[in-house]
């Protein structure tokens, strides 16, 4: 219901159009329309693009069900462990990628290649990639998140919050050099910003020397300034107060639910157009982004910078909501385990403690995804969202310095959200009342046990 606040004129775009009759090629890994010979084989636009990332980056994926998940246009994004599986399978040839990572292949003429099972399960579980970086993990006394990061936020196969206390899988990244990160920032590097570890070496570095004071790289501070000037950091607006002694009917929580998102959905089509860099995308594009990833934005919101009303105002209402017994017996699987993802993530942004500049950093890098079917400018998605990415890191090294964790911890929250978000749709709307109450039960009381006075998840930035 909430697309109808969308222009319908630039919704029509993301309907996919019909197929040109003389190119009927479709893509080897997923089924969706090929555009050409990427990497060996033919495929699309979205899985070169998959396959690139995920092979520059070293990223390591976990798939939560028998390693044998559907791939098609709409499934694909569902399990990344699956989807690079498949790549590999069908002969995506790693050595044709070039080494720097910038558009373009190292050798055109580089055609499929076999490789054995044993060197597919090296990649997959990233043996492959400790040759040339040390080990890494990450977690903060076994609370941790061990997927990797796509765009900042990677789709579905998110682990579970029981899976992240036993899992030893360690996460490689590469680091960008600092060329490359002058590009996507466009200024001059300074000679001390060269020599800054990047995201591991960092972490990896931190246990052996002592944090060094540095200042925030030129061109981040106004960047972040931006993003936040973007927000509307202004209390909500949806009347959440309750008589005491009254009793809320299913239907009047839900009718609530209903117009709290209203209000969040306008926000965020408000902050689209206060964004930098609006002028840098077509209409089109943010209406295809937005169709996909609204749901994550608003969620990514209620727990930072409305935390304070959600878990405060909004769970005294559901409070005075009583199930019935048919509802709580009625209550389905997908429900409880969005219950379960969601306390978990409150829990991991109460720990963290976002500041307003990492949640509008978060957010942007989220939004810009390129990974979704229907966009126009792919390399200039990419390009700002490798931007933000940058921009994120280099504030959180210099604000929390004795946190080397803090950035990739940061990073990890958004394909939770990201698989949240995805889950959510399948639980059925008569259930939304009582999924809210008992997450929000549930998060409260954990917040009575140490609360601070402040909002559980925002801290406000202030000296260094």
């Amino acid at each position: 219901d909430q697309a109808k606040f969308l222009n319908p004129s630039l919704l029509s775009s993301f309907s996919p159009s019909a197929d040109d009759p003389a190119d009927q090629r479709t893509c080897l890994i997923c089924g969706d329309r090929a555009t050409g010979l990427h990497y060996g084989i033919i495929s699309c636009e979205g899985c070169k693009g998959f396959f690139k990332r995920s092979i520059c980056n070293k990223r390591v994926y976990r798939c939560s069900r028998d390693k044998n998940c559907e791939m098609s246009r709409k499934q694909r994004n569902r399990c990344q462990y699956c989807r690079l599986l498949k790549c590999l399978q069908m002969g995506m040839n790693r050595k044709a990628i070039r080494e720097d990572g910038m558009p373009g292949g190292r050798n055109k003429s580089i055609g499929p290649v076999q490789i054995t099972e044993e060197e597919i399960e090296r990649i997959m579980s990233g043996q492959e990639f400790k040759e040339d970086a040390p080990e890494h993990t990450w977690g903060n006394n076994g609370d941790s998140d061990h997927s990797s990061p796509s765009n900042g936020a990677s789709e579905g196969n998110q682990p579970s919050p029981a899976s992240t206390l036993s899992s030893n899988r360690s996460v490689e990244m590469n680091g960008y050099t600092a060329a490359l990160r002058d590009q996507y920032i466009n200024t001059s590097m300074s000679t001390h910003y060269q020599l800054l570890p990047h995201l591991f070496s960092y972490a990896a570095q931190s246990g052996l020397l002592a944090p060094q004071p540095r200042s925030l790289y030129p061109q981040s501070h106004p960047l972040v300034v931006q993003l936040v000037a973007a927000e509307d950091l202004a209390p909500l607006t949806t009347p959440m107060l309750i008589e005491d002694g009254y009793k809320v009917t299913q239907v009047e929580l839900f009718a609530l639910l209903c117009r709290l998102a209203d209000e969040l959905l306008f926000r965020q089509i408000s902050w689209i157009k206060k964004l930098p860099f609006f002028c840098e995308l077509s209409i089109e594009d943010y209406t295809c982004l937005l169709s996909s990833t609204w749901q994550e934005l608003i969620l990514l919101s209620c727990l930072t910078i409305y935390s304070a009303q959600i878990f405060g105002d909004l769970a005294d209402v559901t409070a005075k909501y009583t199930p019935s017994d048919d509802e709580l017996q009625g209550f389905s699987e997908d429900g409880m385990e969005v219950m379960e993802r969601l306390i978990y993530l409150f829990r991991k942004f109460h720990q963290l403690k976002i500041s307003n500049e990492e949640y509008a950093c978060m957010k942007a890098i989220n939004f810009l995804n390129q990974d979704i079917r229907g966009l126009s400018n792919i390399s200039q998605l990419e390009q700002l969202n490798k931007r933000y990415w940058y921009v994120c890191q280099d504030y959180t090294e210099y604000k929390y310095p004795h946190q080397p964790k803090r950035f990739p911890e940061i990073m990890m929250c958004l394909p939770e959200i990201r698989c949240i978000a995805g889950k959510l749709v399948n639980v059925p709307l008569e259930q939304l009342p009582l999924l809210f109450k008992a997450v929000l039960h549930s998060c409260k009381s954990s917040l009575t046990s140490y609360r601070t006075g402040l909002s559980p998840c925002i801290t406000t930035s202030g000296g260094n």
